[in-house]
């Protein structure tokens, strides 16, 4: 039964070609977006090297400075995170607390060439909590960081621009001024990673000024390594309650009165961004419902496309309909064979958006439109995509075929709707 259900929905949608492109043009698109967008997202937040302790780190990344007339919210400073976040490394739940600079733009100019690079400052703590693979050599340490030693690890592209691609572990590199020792090679790490993208990564003491110990505001943010997710709370809680204590000591009184920040996890931070309010009291569970309930949305506009589509498609085949019940065709014969149509044609669509969805990744990651990413599919994701688009493919063949398949042979073959 099965394999002529096949054969006459593979004849209907070949016949009827209007219909089936529309409905694989819709059901392949939206796939295609969904699978772009989440493989976009997978890549900026999902554990990948050299983020693959994602699970279990905290991150402060942002500081708001509130007085009676003015606001003051950006990154962090090396002033606050040093006396109020680097302590936390003692907290039992706690493993490490790395400090780290933003990007930053510098310039280069070997062999008379201009090189634009993103440039990093971080302490020795940051390459154990991270998990770099090195290409050549290794990290720079903390006594490294301690002693202002010019040293540098440098990504892979860095290397090609500056070094032909030729070995450059213990080659001097120039940046913005500075003359580094290379130490180490490693891949490149992908612009969405924004805590960790870079092109050459130096010790936070070789800054050109000191000046950035005393600032509370601005350039960096600190990485909290937890012995397990468990411990989060605990954490969470004691960076309030610093934060409570940090709000006696700040650097201006008179101007702003307390202090707004909050130690995440890289979903969280992401959050922050699409939620109103005080930061401290974003709930990501309800952003993930909120994107889920996004995606759904996102597929429902095309499937009732699909459903109205399909019931034309089932309506102009009244007489097939009436000339099939006239040779004794029942109702459920009938259902199951539309059933099978719309079931096929999904299966058709979902494996274009596939195929399509690989192409345009591909071509992506080809363009450098998001630079040194590695962008790849998302099956679960599309698995999901997948379910729902069979069952509103489902829903939108059941129903019309049920009612046309009540009507009796000579209404349905004059055409008759119900």
């Amino acid at each position: 039964m099965l394999k002529n259900y096949l054969k006459v929905a593979l004849k209907v949608l070949g016949r009827r070609r209007f219909f089936t492109f529309i409905s694989l043009f819709g059901i392949s698109i939206t796939l295609l977006v969904l699978m772009v967008a989440t493989a976009i997202l997978d890549h900026a937040l999902a554990p990948h090297a050299p983020e693959t302790r994602g699970a279990r780190t905290l991150g402060v990344y942002h500081l708001a400075m509130q007085g009676p007339e003015v606001i003051e919210s950006v990154e962090p400073g090396y002033g606050f995170l040093d006396r109020y976040v680097r302590p936390m490394a003692a907290l039992p739940g706690v493993e490490r607390v790395a400090l780290v600079t933003t990007a930053e733009a510098v310039s280069s100019y070997p062999e008379g060439r201009k090189v634009e690079s993103q440039l990093r400052r971080a302490d020795g703590e940051f390459w154990q909590i991270l998990d770099f693979h090195f290409l050549e050599g290794g990290p720079f340490t903390a006594e490294d960081e301690r002693n202002a030693n010019f040293v540098a690890v440098i990504s892979e592209s860095t290397r090609a621009r500056f070094f032909g691609g030729r070995p450059a572990l213990g080659r001097t590199i120039e940046a913005d001024g500075q003359r580094f020792r290379v130490v180490g090679v490693v891949p490149d790490v992908p612009v969405l990673r924004f805590t960790t993208t870079a092109d050459l990564w130096v010790p936070i003491s070789t800054a050109k000024s000191s000046n950035y110990k005393e600032k509370w505001m601005g350039e960096f943010h600190a990485l909290i390594l937890a012995r397990s997710p468990a411990d989060f709370p605990a954490i969470k809680a004691d960076f309030q309650a610093r934060l409570r204590e940090a709000e006696r000591h700040l650097p201006d009184p008179r101007t702003f009165k307390t202090l707004r920040a909050s130690a995440d996890t890289m979903f969280e931070a992401a959050a922050h961004r699409f939620t109103p309010g005080d930061s401290t009291l974003v709930d990501a569970g309800r952003v993930r419902a909120a994107l889920f309930l996004l995606m759904l949305l996102f597929m429902l506009l095309p499937a009732l496309n699909l459903v109205n589509i399909n019931l034309s498609r089932i309506l102009d085949r009244s007489s097939e309909i009436g000339v099939r019940k006239a040779f004794g065709a029942s109702s459920r014969i009938l259902v199951g064979q539309f059933v099978v149509e719309n079931v096929v044609l999904t299966l058709i669509g979902a494996v274009l958006s596939l195929v399509l969805s690989a192409l345009v990744l591909r071509g992506v990651n080809a363009s450098g439109l998001i630079q040194y990413a590695h962008l790849e599919l998302n099956y679960r994701i599309f698995l999901y995509g997948l379910a729902i688009a069979l069952f509103f493919g489902v829903l939108s063949g059941v129903y019309p075929a049920w009612r046309m398949s009540k009507l009796h042979p000579v209404q349905a073959l004059r055409g008759r709707q119900v």
